[in-house]
């Protein structure tokens, strides 16, 4: 699966996804003044094991299917990616309390964790670097375009 993440002057940026059957779709992204919300969640699910929303997308599921979607491991990685979002908004954490504060947030919304190790969290955190310099290096109109490959790392 393609993503394809282009940076725009209003008050939305804009994810066009084209699936491995040439099906595309297209998200209008407000600016969070970070990266966008599915680009931290390329971020996350290319380091984790289990599937979340552009897992979904990937498979066939139209965006607005994924997005109301209920598994748990896709409920999951919502919180994940929200977890990072708020450590880019407040400056980095432990990944001891980044990853207490992950299982705290799925435990109030009343699912289960997914298994993160620290492993896990400097994939993401490099991953999020890298795309947080080409991102701020690009000017209106311009477009990031990474493939949606998941990377899983070996359990443990």
């Amino acid at each position: 699966m393609q993503l394809t993440f282009t940076k725009r002057d209003g008050k939305t940026d804009d994810l066009t996804i084209v699936r491995s059957d040439g099906s595309r779709e297209r998200i209008a992204a407000p600016k969070q003044g970070i990266l966008p919300h599915d680009m931290i969640h390329y971020a996350v699910e290319c380091a984790l094991p289990v599937p979340g929303f552009l897992s979904m997308i990937a498979a066939g599921h139209p965006i607005a299917f994924a997005a109301m979607e209920s598994e748990p491991t896709v409920e999951a990685v919502e919180r994940l990616v929200e977890t990072m979002q708020a450590e880019m908004w407040s400056g980095r954490a432990s990944t001891t309390d980044l990853v207490t504060l992950y299982e705290q947030t799925c435990a109030a919304r009343g699912h289960a964790s997914v298994p993160v190790t620290e492993a896990h969290i400097a994939v993401i955190r490099t991953k999020i670097d890298a795309l947080t310099a080409q991102w701020t290096a690009l000017r209106a109109n311009a477009s990031l375009t990474p493939d949606f490959l998941p990377r899983p790392l070996a359990a443990g």
